[in-house]
């Protein structure tokens, strides 16, 4: 099928491809192949190539056009050349007919882009982009999700201070938290999964009137066949300025690298060297400081979670977009969406080695956990004394108790051993973090259920 080609890049510049040099998060992921200029070239062409397809499937062109324009790939042409003679009418389509039209000769070259606008072509190329670089996305999401269920299964009971603000608050598990970064990483991936993305067949202004006139009794039809061919959804209506599916593709990829940078978030904290709560299984080193193990994979997921709402916001602008076609909107969404393309596939790239080579220190876990020399407990101990001696009397006794904890330097369950009306309680147990953890474990299990 001419929709299912796809190649690396290659501009012929002097100065090589653009290969990823001042963006090392997506460097050499599927996506640098899947999006490069190289790429969308191709999936121009295959959306030429798919039309006429079309034409002969209705026995409106000869299966030989179709044949003639599938042997053309982007390695045939020259990449520089199409993108510098783009300026001429603003997008590469037309000076891409040119070069296909004089590439399949003057018998084929009347069935090149019949009917079509550039527009139908360039939308139309830029969802099988899209398709193509999902696709290695959502399996890197799979990636990762697997290797996340494996960590929060194993870690379903490991304590550790659960963190406000900053602040310590009290304990949670890690297996819950990992379980709350794999639930993340579902969504994305279910988001991602569900978008419908359509190919794009109208003509000069939607109408298409121009098939009709070239023979096409039933213009739906071919637009039906166009998809196909494309493997690509059915467009209800042209959608030159109904962009519905380009804003879907932004408000989902922008959520994936969302998602993903919430666990590079948790974990360039908790890898930092006061807390060493995890690190990275390989961490990167320093140009400057031998010693250091950087955590590279989760820096380079942090910043595209930071670009990627820059970007998702300019292809929303684009949506108020005028008339039947529109002058710039159109046109200032093609970079934002490769970028985004890009970014979150090198996120979901990173994100799946990252988390399949976490190492967990649950020692340094365990030892936080009594940083605040028991103060972590407090609420429980709210709780459980209110019955024993009423909210008043518990407050203020445990407001003197930990007043006492922290200026003595003494740990809090020493300060109440000394209290005459909390002498029939097992304090130990009450002030130990490990017990009081709640439903961490039970919703941990119930995250995990998820698939």
């Amino acid at each position: 099928m001419s929709g299912e080609s796809c190649v690396s890049a290659d501009l012929g510049d002097p100065y090589g491809p653009d290969a990823g040099l001042l963006a090392p998060g997506w460097a050499g992921s599927p996506a640098s192949a899947s999006t490069s200029d190289r790429a969308f070239l191709q999936a121009l062409i295959d959306a030429e190539t798919a039309l006429t397809r079309a034409w002969a499937g209705l026995s409106l062109a000869p299966d030989a056009a179709a044949s003639a324009l599938s042997a053309v790939t982007a390695a045939d042409l020259d990449t520089r050349s199409i993108a510098l003679r783009a300026r001429d009418g603003g997008n590469p389509v037309i000076p891409l007919v040119a070069d296909l039209t004089a590439a399949v000769g003057g018998e084929y070259g009347p069935y090149v882009h019949r009917g079509a606008t550039s527009q139908d072509i360039m939308d139309t190329a830029m969802m099988l982009v899209a398709r193509r670089t999902l696709r290695t996305v959502i399996e890197d999401l799979e990636r990762t999700a697997r290797a996340l269920r494996g960590i929060a299964a194993i870690h379903r009971d490991t304590a550790l201070p659960g963190r406000t603000l900053t602040q310590h608050a009290v304990p949670t598990t890690f297996g819950l938290k990992v379980a709350g970064w794999r639930a993340l990483v579902l969504d994305a991936r279910d988001r991602l999964a569900a978008l419908r993305l359509p190919a794009q067949l109208g003509g000069a202004a939607g109408t298409l009137a121009a098939f009709g006139s070239f023979g096409a009794d039933d213009p739906q039809a071919l637009v039906s066949s166009y998809a196909r061919e494309l493997g690509l959804a059915e467009p209800v209506l042209p959608w030159h300025t109904l962009r519905t599916p380009i804003g879907d593709l932004a408000g989902a990829l922008a959520l994936t690298a969302g998602a993903l940078g919430k666990t590079a978030a948790d974990v360039l904290t908790l890898s930092r060297t006061e807390i060493a709560e995890v690190a990275e299984g390989s961490g990167g080193g320093s140009s400057a400081m031998p010693h250091k193990a950087n955590p590279v994979a989760a820096t380079l997921i942090a910043a595209a979670a930071r670009r990627a709402p820059g970007l998702a916001a300019t292809l929303y602008a684009s949506m108020a977009a005028e008339d039947e076609r529109p002058a710039g909107a159109w046109h200032a969404e093609w970079e934002p969406l490769r970028e985004l393309l890009r970014l979150v596939g090198g996120a979901a790239r990173n994100a799946a080695e990252l988390a399949e080579g976490l190492r967990v220190n649950a020692d340094a876990m365990r030892e936080h956990l009594g940083l605040t020399h028991g103060l972590i407990v407090s609420e429980r101990l709210a709780v459980e004394l209110t019955p024993v001696l009423g909210r008043a009397r518990a407050r203020d006794l445990l407001s003197r108790a930990t007043e006492r904890a922290v200026t003595e330097g003494r740990t809090l369950v020493d300060v109440l051993d000394e209290e005459p009306a909390l002498k029939d309680l097992d304090l130990a147990d009450l002030t130990d973090p490990t017990r009081c953890t709640g439903s961490a474990g039970a919703l941990t299990d119930r995250a995990l259920e998820r698939r």
